[in-house]
């Protein structure tokens, strides 16, 4: 079954902010924002045990606890097993994105895309997060990011270990589907052209925003329309530097990133368009794209992503972006959609 079937919403929550993704979150401005979340309508909240060595999933599993279970649409990922033994948080290789959860939990972090390291990945995973089934799971970073030259190695381990347990509990119905969670391309590109795998979508991390794009739309958004599939795009604010913040891919933006933000800021200034507003719906108007799940960790932020969903924006904003080169030539516009 495609996600598309299974995801309720353009909107999403994505739970990396809970794991004190780059800051101490405090437990109360935790549990506000999941609810303004849910007051706001968000039924889909996706999770993961890397964010914060499971803190995430515990804060996430709290509030959610409240709410009755049918009515909301749970993912998570395999592909790291968090222990209860204690490590130095600062010694921990997390390829690019090495101080992402520093301030998470101490707790020793195992990679493991086995049979046994899918099964027992979820296991932890339902206990915090306070439930007794996942709808979705995402096969966790198998890319270059994390895993430099050893990516493929890594693929291959989930090949055979991950996407195979996860293929059976899909079609056992213990789960209602699977498919990759990563921040880059060539992996969402390899598992569709394998025989034998069957993922139901994927979540592409930072790869289809106003920023970059033009490699998944080139790549991987034509063959998962083709095949019926859907994706999920984490990161359409592109870690923050798209709407005011200095980080782009978790870190200091480069000048040629600053500078196309800045092109594409005095376009939006001109048509009174807000640059959260602007990526949230180029993000969406692909017809492979389900749903968006921007990260927040305050309250306020959710509000802002609901109004973004709705604002209208004038025809010739878009049509400016794309004669100034600033998006993709072929790239979907929510103009094209009308």
């Amino acid at each position: 079954m495609s996600i598309k079937n299974l995801l309720p919403g353009k909107l999403g929550f994505g739970s990396a902010p809970l794991g004190n993704m780059f800051r101490n979150v405090p437990d109360d401005e935790v549990s506000a924002t999941v609810e303004a979340a849910w007051n706001a309508g968000i039924r889909y909240f996706d999770n993961a045990p890397f964010y914060g060595a499971g803190l995430a999933e515990i804060r996430l599993g709290e509030v959610l606890s409240q709410y009755p279970r049918e009515e909301y649409v749970l993912s998570t990922k395999v592909g790291r097993v968090i222990l209860d033994e204690l490590e130095d948080v600062s010694a921990r290789d997390l390829g690019e994105k090495g101080d992402l959860f520093k301030y998470g939990r101490p707790n020793k972090i195992v990679n493991d895309y086995t049979e046994d390291g899918t099964l027992r990945s979820i296991e932890g995973s339902l206990k915090r997060l306070k439930t007794d089934h996942l709808d979705i799971v995402w096969v966790h970073d198998v890319a270059q990011d994390f895993y430099g030259d050893e990516w493929l190695d890594k693929f291959e381990s989930a090949r055979k270990g991950a996407f195979k347990v996860l293929d059976r509990l899909r079609d056992e119905g213990v789960i209602k589907g699977w498919g990759l969670g990563v921040n880059r391309v060539e992996p969402i590109e390899i598992i569709l052209s394998l025989e034998g795998a069957r993922p139901d979508g994927f979540l592409l991390a930072g790869r289809y925003t106003l920023l970059d794009h033009s490699k998944a739309l080139r790549r991987v958004m034509p063959e998962v329309l083709k095949q019926g599939l859907g994706i999920v795009v984490g990161g359409p604010y592109s870690s923050g530097v798209l709407v005011g913040g200095l980080t782009f891919e978790y870190a200091p933006a480069s000048p040629e990133i600053l500078d196309k933000v800045a092109k594409i800021k005095k376009n939006a200034d001109e048509f009174g368009v807000s640059m959260k507003v602007a990526g949230l719906q180029f993000s969406l108007a692909n017809p492979a794209v389900a749903t968006a799940i921007p990260g927040a960790s305050r309250p306020g932020r959710i509000a802002e992503d609901n109004e973004a969903l709705n604002e209208v924006v004038p025809d010739d904003f878009w049509k400016k972006l794309r004669s100034q080169g600033l998006v993709d030539p072929t790239a979907p516009l929510p103009i094209d959609n009308k």
